[in-house]
Order: structure tokens, then C-alpha cells, then sequence
């Protein structure tokens, strides 16, 4: 995962020569003070990092280009602390490559009602210093984060937070290897896309490779490193009995033990960071990857079943957004409906696929056969999703543009048990509700495929895509259907014109 310990943010605030060295000194006060206040907060998971007050069209425009060509630093939130003329900031803002916040904050919370004079106000001009720099962004066509309200407060401080977790998604995803073992499903249409398109938009590596490729890795894993493996197993999951040494399928685990040390070593020679398999592009191995692929997710890769890239590019990607905070994510599949009237809902599931991280309780370690791809009997783990809020994200291809779709979802327990169903699954209502969210879902090209995550909430995506400049639509307690389906009518308009704006 990320080291996001070696990760920055610039702090850049904005003035003018204007106001004398006295009121400049005390700026520059004042923005290193908020700098050391929100690394305080213990909120944000990146260091913030203080740059000097930047006054003309030179110093911002050098500030710009050096925070585009630091490796660490992942993006910049800007502030104007007074007036800061905004003609100023073409050049840098022309310059800037790496995601960026406007904060819209003042250093003083209230007003000093007895003591307010003309020196106070000329120090104190956010107000109108930040709508200058707004314009300017917006005359430009600028994506950025605009937060709103005094830099101590804890709501302030929470969505700073957030925001620095989608730049080190952004920054995750330049240059993200997504390692394809074999092609998508064959006549799948949701599967496909373009990869040149999402490495210019994303910044995506695609690659595919002949399961032989891996196979060459399975063959070099020794018998010891399996057998040191399985005892993992042993300690983290309750192994069933059948699947113990000297059980019916404990062999059918061992070959599971094998694809995971030879997934993670092919991996790693690679930089790759997310893999796609595809149980039709299996010659060479005797099982799907299942218990394998569930690990890796674990471990922090993205993953895709049936080749499907673009999800496993992005569950990388939600992975690194939500390191450290609650609530694990997955690669997941809308699979069946429970369609009372009186109590809808969706089962998520996928045949073997679905990462450990939501688990409710501690997972089963089982060997059930497959039931298609002609292959032996895969070890998998079967458990329940956690319970509480959650999303489905997912990314299609419209042909000229990306979309990023987000379901709200509220995941509660199984109805019944289901002593029979072989795989992890997860039980949620769909937002607003099922006519209305898998309506709205199908009217906008989602797709069957989605990263699943009980860890973020629609902003980290929204965010997301604004910094790729690609479409966003999000279904929730308060999507109307028919206003949804005027939306992706203007969207359509929209992106058909935007190039033309640029």
C-alpha cells in the first residue's frame, strides 16, 4: 500500500505586495499557525506542508511548478488570507499538474466587535480575496475542492481529511499497474473499454499477460513456503475439517497456498498494484484463483473477476483512499433479488471473489466445487458482509467519456440463514429504494461488476472524479428517478461540449 507517511500537501496562500512587509510577516504568521493546527488535528493522514505567502505572478507561478515536479507532494490547498489579485495566478494555475483545494477560511472565527478597524479589515480579506481567486478558477475551467468555513472546525477539518485522501488516491492511480491474466469473459460488454483512454485519463497501465506468464511463478513456489502458508490459514480463518492435512480437499487448499505466493511474487516484480483473472483463460492452472485472489484483496490489490479492469483499478484505488479508517471494500457482484414487497433486497456475492476486510466475523475456510469453467474444486472464504452504510461504485465506458457511478446502499443481516450458499456474500437495500435505485442504476449503464466499500462515502468519489475530469452520478435516499434520468440527458450534452470550452 501507499506510504502515506512520505506524502505532502502545500499549504499556499496568497497575498499581495500591496499591504507592506508588516501585514505580509503577520500573513505568513498566520498560514504557518493554520498549517500547524490542522497537522495537530490528528485528522489528516498526510503531513501539510508550509510555503511562504506567494505575492506575484513569479513566486506563484514557481511555487506551482515545483509542487507539480515533487514526488511527494500529492497536491496543494490554496488560500487567499487577503486580497490577491487573480490575474496573478494564470501562469501557476496553468502550471499546476497535481490536484488542488481552494479552503475558503478565515484565521479569526468571530469578529473583534469594539476593537474592528481599516487595519483589521485589510489583514482579514478572505472574503473577497477567495471569491477573486474564485473567479479565476472558474474562468479557466479549473476542477477544484472548494471547503467552506474556519480552519478549526472540526467539520472544516473532516473534509480536509477526506480531501487529502482522494489526492492520495489520485496519486496512487498515476501510473497504476493493472496486471490481466488472460482476456475479459468472451461477449461481455461491461468488461470492456478503452485502455489507452483511462491512461490518459487515470494515469493506468493495463497489461495483459498469458496465464502461462503466472504459471511460470507457480511452478517456482517450493513446498515449504506452501506448507509456512497454510498455517496462516490456520491461524487466521476457521479451517474446515475436510480441508485440514490429511482431509478430502486439503490439497485443493494447497494449490490456493501456491497461486497467492506466486500472485504476490509476480506482482511485486511488476509494480503491479490490481490483476484481473477469468475462469474461461485458465490453461495451465487447475482451479480459478479464489482463496488467492480474496487474500490479495486483503492485502491491498485490486482485483477484477472475468477480466473486468476498470473495477480493479478502482477497488485499488478505494483501498488506498480508506487506509486506516473502518470498514473494509471489495470487489462485488449484484447477484440475486429478494423481491417481497414488504422487504427488498439485493445479494451481493461472486462465485469465489469477495475480500475479507467487510467480514462480519471470522471467515470459513471451505472447498466447494465451481460449478463452471471445468476446473478442480477451489479453496474460497465464506463469511457475511458487516452490517451499516455502504456504497457500490463503479466505472463504465460511454465511448467519449468515463463514468463513475455510486449507489448508496444500507447492509443489514440476512433475512435467513443460507447454510447452503458456498461463497462470501453481503445483503443491502438499495437506495432510495429497489424500483428507484436499480432503475436509476440501469438507466445510467451500471454495470453488474462494482467495488463495494463500507469505508468511504460519496464525496471521496465525487472528488475523485473531478480531479479526472470525468463524469459523476450518484444514487441515493434522494434521487428522483425522473430528475435522474433529465441529469444523464444534460451530462450528455455536457461532456459532448466541454472540450470545446477548454
Amino acid at each position: 500500500m501507499t506510504d502515506f507517511d512520505k506524502k505532502e500537501i502545500w499549504f499556499v496562500t496568497g497575498s499581495q505586495h500591496l499591504y507592506g512587509p508588516k501585514t505580509l510577516q503577520q500573513v505568513d504568521e498566520d498560514s504557518a499557525t493554520i498549517v500547524d493546527g490542522l497537522n495537530k488535528a490528528g485528522k489528516i493522514p498526510v503531513k501539510i506542508v508550509f510555503k511562504p505567502v506567494v505575492k506575484t505572478p513569479d513566486e506563484i507561478l514557481n511555487v506551482c511548478v515545483e509542487a507539480s515536479a515533487e514526488k511527494n507532494c500529492i497536491g496543494v490547498i490554496t488560500w487567499m488570507h487577503t486580497f490577491s489579485p487573480a490575474k496573478m495566478w494564470i501562469g501557476g494555475l496553468k502550471a499546476l499538474t497535481k490536484p488542488y483545494m481552494h479552503l475558503h477560511t478565515q484565521f479569526n472565527r468571530d469578529l473583534p466587535w469594539s476593537e474592528i478597524d481599516m487595519d483589521y479589515m485589510n489583514l482579514h480579506q478572505s472574503a473577497h480575496g477567495d471569491r477573486e481567486f474564485g473567479f479565476i478558477n472558474s474562468r479557466m475551467r479549473k476542477n477544484r475542492k472548494v471547503v467552506v468555513g474556519h480552519w478549526q472546525d472540526p467539520q472544516v477539518v473532516e473534509q480536509i481529511a477526506a480531501w487529502s485522501r482522494v489526492a492520495i488516491g489520485w496519486d496512487d492511480s498515476q501510473g497504476l499497474k493493472v496486471a490481466r491474466f488472460g482476456d475479459n469473459m468472451r461477449e461481455v460488454a461491461v468488461t470492456e473499454g478503452d485502455k489507452v483512454e483511462a491512461q490518459i485519463k487515470f494515469g493506468w497501465q493495463i497489461s495483459a499477460f498469458g496465464v502461462g506468464d503466472l504459471v511460470k511463478y507457480v511452478e517456482k513456489v517450493t513446498e515449504d513456503e506452501v506448507a509456512q502458508l497454510y498455517k496462516e490459514y490456520e491461524e487466521e480463518y476457521e479451517v474446515a475439517t475436510d480441508c485440514k492435512p490429511g482431509g478430502k480437499y486439503h490439497d485443493n487448499v494447497l494449490v490456493q497456498a501456491r497461486y497467492e505466493i506466486a500472485l504476490k511474487r509476480f506482482m511485486a516484480d511488476g509494480n503491479f498494484k490490481a490483476f484481473t483473472t477469468n475462469f474461461e483463460n485458465l490453461t495451465g492452472l487447475s482451479q480459478l484463483p479464489g482463496l488467492a485472489s480474496q487474500r490479495l484483496m486483503a492485502a491491498g490489490y485490486g482485483f477484477g473477476a472475468e477480466g473486468d479492469w476498470k473495477q480493479a483499478a478502482m477497488l485499488r484505488i478505494i483501498k488506498t483512499m480508506s487506509k486506516g479508517l473502518k470498514g473494509g471494500s471489495s470487489f462485488m457482484e449484484d447477484y440475486t433479488y429478494h423481491l417481497d414487497p414488504e422487504n427488498e433486497g439485493v445479494l451481493g456475492a461472486h462465485m469465489l471473489e469477495i475480500c475479507p476486510s467487510i467480514a462480519a466475523k471470522k471467515p470459513r475456510l471451505e472447498v466447494h466445487p465451481l460449478g463452471i469453467g471445468g476446473k478442480d474444486a477451489p479453496a474460497r472464504l465464506i463469511f457475511e458482509s458487516a452490517t451499516g452504510a455502504a456504497m457500490n461504485v463503479t466505472l463504465i465506458d460511454m465511448g467519449n467519456r468515463f463514468r463513475l457511478i455510486v449507489n448508496t446502499l444500507d447492509v443489514v443481516e440476512p433475512l435467513e440463514k443460507m447454510p447452503k450458499l458456498p461463497v462470501a456474500s453481503a445483503f443491502w437495500k438499495t437506495l432510495p429504494n429497489m424500483a428507484v435505485g436499480a432503475a436509476a442504476w440501469i438507466y445510467a449503464g451500471g454495470t453488474h461488476h462494482s467495488a463495494y466499500t463500507m469505508a468511504l462515502t460519496p464525496e471521496f468519489i465525487e472528488s475523485f472524479a473531478e480531479i479526472a475530469d470525468v463524469e459523476y452520478v450518484v444514487i441515493d435516499k434522494n434521487t428522483c428517478l425522473k430528475e435522474f434520468k433529465k441529469e444523464l440527458k444534460w451530462n450528455e450534452i455536457y461532456y459532448m461540449l466541454a472540450n470545446g470550452l477548454k
